[in-house]
């Protein structure tokens, strides 16, 4: 009798300001991933991405773990996370080798990619990723894959990204003290792309804008590689505590408020239309023009948008993106969101909803579960060009991690 072959899953968790989101996708018959599993649970440890308290961070890691456990019938025993936050930097660089044997092989690569890698990089920073743009033999610009073709020198251009090495570090703390392992880490705004953008997209241009609730992270892609990431401190928090502060009411009642009413479109809303905000402790409600709240939270978008074609403006790629912008994201689900970024960026603006997996159509289409969702989609490329395993492995923590923490650079 034939041997009945090991279920294959694979986990994202998403520990983000707001919310920490796992997800449980098995590798089905046709070799495509399906969500079996959701858990989700307030964040209550972490600071614009970054933990400030261990103990909370945990406590939420356990309950979207167990809640996800529990639908998919499955233990979780590893997982992959992603990281945001404004310790995050990336840059661009650039290597050269001569090519041994005049024909490029793997070798080749490994060796130009170090080349590119060999810049100073501070003390208390490591490398997250090196993502190849392009590759140039022998003065022949725009290749993709090198390896086989024929020449003398062989460049690589790279973006490498880097993050703190204790933000890291709390993260991989976090997580194995719930007793899961950490197989890799991937920046937030990378595993979202995976997520909801796709090739013709990369191709012609695109920024992708992640909204999240304490940072929003862009990623810009042209010529189908990326070419730029940030991170901007303005996200979904900071309209919540504009609410607050505006209504004085607390910050709880503000964040029900946004979410119920929140509105980007001051003229469109009903100005005869009143809402009640609770006050603090003993003291009455109010009632406030749903209007009013429109207002508040559009300003904050507002300036947000305005950050962001700033920084397209000064990194040269407001006239590249022919593909326009896309909006994923929890924040980026407010209504008017669409109509504002296009007034704002001057270009096409969507809504980014996940794809290229199955399961629930309300899970799978929803831009909150973006960056968890790009995570398993992330995992399984890897697995795909046989690097990184999948969940159904109980081994240690992934060695990538230990270099981080191990090596000087």
């Amino acid at each position: 009798m034939a041997k009945k072959q090991e279920r294959q899953f694979v986990v994202g968790l998403d520990i983000g300001t707001s919310k920490v989101v796992a997800i449980i996708g098995e590798i089905n018959a046709h070799d495509q991933i399906e969500i079996i599993g959701v858990g989700s649970h307030a964040s209550e440890g972490l600071k614009r991405g970054v933990v400030v308290n261990i103990e909370s961070t945990v406590n939420s890691i356990s309950s979207a773990v167990e809640q996800a456990e529990m639908m998919a019938g499955c233990e979780v025993k590893s997982v992959y996370t992603g990281i945001a936050g404004s310790h995050i930097k990336s840059f661009n660089s650039h290597g050269i080798v001569a090519i041994k044997e005049h024909e490029v092989t793997q070798a080749d690569i490994d060796r130009v990619i170090d080349a590119a890698k060999a810049v100073a990089v501070p003390a208390d920073q490591r490398i997250l990723h090196i993502l190849p743009q392009e590759f140039i033999i022998d003065n022949q610009s725009g290749i993709r894959d090198p390896i086989g073709m024929s020449g003398v020198r062989l460049e690589a251009k790279v973006h490498m990204v880097t993050g703190a090495v204790s933000a890291a570090q709390n993260i991989v703390n976090c997580v194995q003290r719930r007793g899961l392992d950490v197989l890799d880490i991937i920046l937030q705004p990378l595993a979202s792309s995976h997520a909801v953008l796709n090739e013709d997209e990369k191709e012609l241009g695109v920024c992708l804008v992640d909204i999240g609730g304490g940072t929003t992270d862009i990623a810009v892609f042209t010529q189908g590689a990326i070419r730029h990431s940030a991170v901007v401190p303005i996200a979904g928090d900071q309209a919540t505590n504009d609410i607050a502060v505006a209504l004085r009411t607390p910050v709880h009642a503000a964040e029900l408020v946004k979410r119920q009413f929140a509105c980007l479109k001051p003229a469109l809303t009903n100005g005869d239309a009143h809402i009640e905000i609770p006050g603090f402790s003993d003291r009455p409600g109010q009632q406030i023009a749903k209007k009013y709240v429109s207002e508040v939270i559009t300003a904050r978008y507002e300036e947000l948008f305005e950050l962001i074609q700033q920084r397209l403006v000064k990194e040269g790629f407001a006239d590249q993106l022919s593909a326009g912008i896309v909006l994923t994201g929890g924040g980026a689900s407010v209504p008017g969101a669409l109509a504002l970024a296009e007034s704002v960026f001057k270009m096409p603006v969507r809504l980014g909803e996940p794809k290229s997996v199955e399961g629930a159509p309300e899970v799978i289409t929803n831009p909150a579960l973006a960056t968890g969702i790009g995570l398993l989609l992330y995992a399984k490329q890897q697995q795909d060009m046989g690097g990184v395993r999948l969940s159904s492995s109980k081994s240690g923590l992934f060695s990538k991690m230990r270099q981080w923490f191990q090596t000087s650079w």
